[in-house]
Parts: structure tokens; C-alpha cells; sequence
């Protein structure tokens, strides 16, 4: 790799929580161009701009696209949010105050993914184990800064001995 090319070896995760569909496929199209490898996280919240009912007329006359004589070399009409965002290449409209945005996940489970609900299930469940872990964390901290205070108490006036013999 180029030095301060800001390419790494490890691969990448994205999470793609709120991002907007068409900027989030720019950017990871041009750092997999430049041979990055990226994972893209919870793309059932990628944020498109537009609202919801929009979206979803836009995607009913995407899905009636097709091949006349053989519909399947026509287009693939994708329902699962990852493969919509795999499918993506083209910008958006930035998101500005008072335009309305919806979640990918949404779209998706409107016009026939069917997992929306499990997605949802599956992330409180996984914040839920977070928030235990955080709190978990906290008290070793807290335990350590306490063990720490009371080491240096028992050893503080060795400590002033050992530092002017340390090199």
C-alpha cells in the first residue's frame, strides 16, 4: 500500500445507520475501487431522501420494469436492503431541513421483504447486550481507578524511592 494513501489492509465496517443511500454508495464505491475492502452494517436504516409513500411508488414502477420478450434477463428487482444498496451507483438529493427521508429497511418490508420485524428484533436484543456490557465496563473501571488509589496509598512513599532509580 501507498503511504498516506488512508488504505488499510483490514476490511472496513460501515455502519450505514442514517446515512443517505446515494452518498453512502459513492463513498464506498470509490474506496472499493481503490481496492479497500468495506462491510456495510444495518443497511435496513440507510436513509433515502423523499418520504416513505414516494419511495414506494418510485420502487412499484421500478418493479413493473422488465424485459418484453424474456423477463429474466430484465432488471432484478432486489427487495432486501442490502442487495438495494449493492445495487445502487447513482447519487440522491442531499437531506436538507424539512425534506422529507425514510428508512430503506421500511421500503423494503413494504414492497415484499419479509424480515424488517426479525432486523428489529435482532438489534434490541443486541443493544440490550450493549448496555449491559457498557454498564459491566463502568464497574471495572470504577473498581480499577479504586484499586489504583488504594495501591498508591500503601506504596507512596516507596514510589518516590523507585522513581529516582528508574532510567
Amino acid at each position: 500500500m501507498v503511504s498516506g494513501s488512508g488504505i488499510c489492509a483490514k476490511r472496513v465496517v460501515v455502519d450505514g445507520r442514517h446515512h443517505m443511500l446515494g452518498r453512502l454508495a459513492a463513498v464506498v464505491a470509490k474506496d472499493l475501487l481503490n481496492g479497500q475492502p468495506i462491510a456495510v452494517v444495518r443497511a435496513e436504516q440507510i436513509a433515502i431522501s423523499g418520504g416513505l409513500v414516494r419511495q414506494k411508488m418510485k420502487y412499484m414502477r421500478f418493479l413493473r420494469k422488465r424485459m418484453n420478450t424474456q423477463p429474466s434477463h430484465g432488471p432484478i428487482h432486489y427487495r432486501s436492503p442490502a442487495k438495494i444498496f449493492w445495487r445502487t451507483v447513482r447519487g440522491v438529493l442531499r437531506l436538507q431541513k424539512g425534506h422529507k427521508y425514510c428508512l430503506l429497511g421500511q421500503l423494503s418490508s413494504e414492497v415484499g421483504w419479509n424480515h424488517y420485524d426479525t432486523i428489529k428484533e435482532l438489534e434490541n436484543k443486541r443493544k440490550e447486550r450493549a448496555q449491559l456490557a457498557y454498564e459491566r465496563k463502568k464497574q471495572l473501571t470504577k473498581l480499577r481507578l479504586k484499586a489504583e488509589k488504594s495501591a498508591e496509598e500503601k506504596i507512596g512513599s516507596q514510589l518516590e524511592l523507585l522513581s529516582s532509580v528508574t532510567y
